[in-house]
């Protein structure tokens, strides 16, 4: 049976260079507890933490042995009542524990792939929220990982746990409707803007320097906990790769099976919140509205729209759908035939998935000893990931452009034109933006290679430069030979 000798790879615990050592398990996938209960440290216990506590919590074959948070308070509020578990503002020492079984992150995007691959390297499973990576690099990194040491990662990616979701894409894989052309997921939920916060000294509960982890972040300000650091680049991804991570793996999820990721991409958008009528006016850096475009070797192409704002009438979308080369579509499950408005109902048998949603599911993955068995597996996670970030990777370098129908010079591509209006109609006339004195950013159209995960051609420098974050001593993501 293999062994994993981890001795020495966690160091730079609480802000210290003292190195754990840690006893060598067994990583053949029967990893159990006692009584083949499945011991579990959840780590992240704001907001979505709450979730996993809840659902790991409920499963009777697991048992929560540890809860990890750098905010005290958080922390204190959650063990409260909770015998036989403990508590540790530090996830390293629930990897530390031998009887620790599996981890499950719900920690910052900045956090989430260090933990993973750390985890792997300890011969623990884990059940990792969406997005699996807050960059294209580490996310290669933790997937490597997961070949090596043969643990059971699951992304948090629901709808990968339903079986009727499944048997949708089963039915298109097949070609029941024909050649798929475009797949298209909307992130269109109210938000609002979040102001600007002066810097500060961050609370005593707070343990600032654990909360950092790899990202390297100027200063603290209140805006980045415990929320709102969704919307900056060194701690989150914006909504297109947050809640629209969900639909960015299902639209990823119908492309044809053989393909992994697009070899061109463009997006364009801004950050529009009106105050005082000044528009773009909150220090949030990700967009709140953006359009953005994929193309796959295959000829196949992913359209996302994400629109983070409200108004009286606003339409609410966070929902996919299906577009095919004959002119017929899919639209919230219900097949339109080309040239008809009358909707047919889709008789859609169920998909192959684990069953027991997406809680029940990871556990039974580790029980068995089955990668396979995750819904949504780290390679998976990657290639929806990947999706998500050469989009934002395009807006990141894009320049101002006027806020007007021409913004983005889409007019020779009727399908591109017809979303990317669909947006801006929407900011235009819903919002109230105004056209030619708002601003829109507007990304290059960027090449990229799926065999090297690398850009290639004009812009490809700049783009490149946003593969891999840079990371804090102590919490280096490993190169990926050195995994």
């Amino acid at each position: 049976m293999s062994r994993i000798n981890r001795r020495g790879f966690l160091k730079g615990t609480l802000g210290t260079a003292a190195a754990i050592s840690l006893p060598s398990i067994a990583v053949d996938g029967a990893i159990l507890g006692a009584n083949e209960r499945l011991r579990m440290a959840v780590c992240g216990l704001n907001g979505r933490g709450g979730s996993h506590i809840g659902g790991f919590g409920g499963d009777k074959r697991v048992e929560l042995a540890w809860l990890v948070d750098p905010d005290e308070n958080v922390l204190k509020r959650r063990l409260r009542g909770r015998k036989n578990c403990q508590g540790s503002a530090n996830f390293r020492k629930a990897l530390a524990d031998k009887n620790v079984d599996a981890i499950s992150v719900a920690a910052p995007n900045h956090w989430h792939s260090l933990m993973t691959i750390e985890a792997a390297q300890a011969g623990k499973h884990c059940y990792v929220e969406k997005p699996a990576s807050h960059d294209v690099y580490e996310g290669a990194v933790a997937t490597a990982a997961w070949k090596k040491y043969k643990v059971v990662i699951q992304h948090g990616t629901q709808q990968r746990s339903d079986a009727r979701v499944a048997g949708l894409h089963d039915l298109i894989h097949k070609g029941k409707f024909g050649k798929l052309k475009i797949s298209y997921g909307y992130c269109c939920k109210p938000r609002g803007g979040i102001g600007k916060n002066k810097a500060g000294e961050p609370p005593k509960h707070l343990d600032w320097d654990l909360w950092k982890g790899p990202a390297k972040v100027k200063e603290y300000h209140s805006n980045y906990v415990h929320y709102n650091w969704h919307w900056f680049w060194d701690t989150g991804n914006g909504d297109l790769n947050n809640q629209g991570t969900h639909q960015l793996d299902r639209a990823r999820w119908a492309i044809d099976k053989d393909q992994t990721h697009p070899v061109r991409t463009f997006a364009l958008g801004g950050r529009f919140n009106n105050q005082q009528n000044q528009w773009n006016n909150d220090e949030g850096e990700t967009p709140n509205s953006m359009f953005a475009a994929a193309e796959y070797p295959n000829g196949q192409w992913v359209f996302f729209n994400v629109r983070n704002v409200n108004y009286k009438g606003y339409p609410r979308q966070v929902e996919n759908e299906y577009y095919f080369e004959d002119g017929g579509k899919i639209i919230r499950e219900r097949y339109y035939p080309k040239g008809s408005n009358n909707a047919e109902k889709i008789d859609i048998p169920a998909g192959k998935v684990t069953p027991g949603g997406n809680w029940r599911s990871f556990v039974s993955a580790c029980l068995a000893g089955d990668q396979m068995m995750a819904n949504g597996n780290m390679e998976e996670a990657h290639y929806g990931c990947v999706l998500g970030h050469v989009m934002n990777n395009s807006y990141r370098i894009g320049k101002e452009a006027p806020f007007n129908e021409k913004a983005g010079k889409y007019g020779d591509d009727k399908d591109v034109h017809e979303h990317f209006m669909k947006l801006h109609s929407i900011m235009r006339d819903g919002c109230g933006v105004p056209e030619n004195k708002a601003k829109y950013i507007v990304g290059p159209e960027l090449a990229f290679d799926p065999k090297t995960e690398m850009f290639t051609g004009e812009n490809s420098e700049e783009a490149n430069k946003l593969l891999r974050d840079p990371n804090r001593k102590g919490f280096e993501v490993p190169d990926i030979a050195k995994v």
